[in-house]
């Protein structure tokens, strides 16, 4: 969310020394039928083929030697802790 406002300070050293593209999407003035168009493409036809490849789903009881992995470098992409 953006309790804290919509602002990002930040430099981009740090993008371009890991080849990361900041990307987003700002719908806030957007009318609503629009957006919902758009979010159902997102999550259908436009939606990235490789999503899970990017990201691992893991337990609680994984933790600790998923951060381990983390320690040594030895992870990509991101770590989703499922609670239930």
């Amino acid at each position: 969310g953006n309790a804290g406002g919509i602002e990002l300070h930040t430099t981009v050293l740090p993008f371009i020394l890991r080849g990361v593209r900041l990307i987003g999407v700002d719908s806030a003035a957007t009318p609503m039928k629009l957006r919902q168009t758009v979010w159902s493409r997102l999550a259908s036809d436009l939606k990235p083929p490789n999503l899970k490849e990017i990201a691992a789903v893991i337990t609680l009881d994984e933790l600790p030697a998923t951060f381990e992995k983390m320690l040594k470098q030895q992870t990509r992409g991101r770590t989703v802790v499922r609670l239930s």
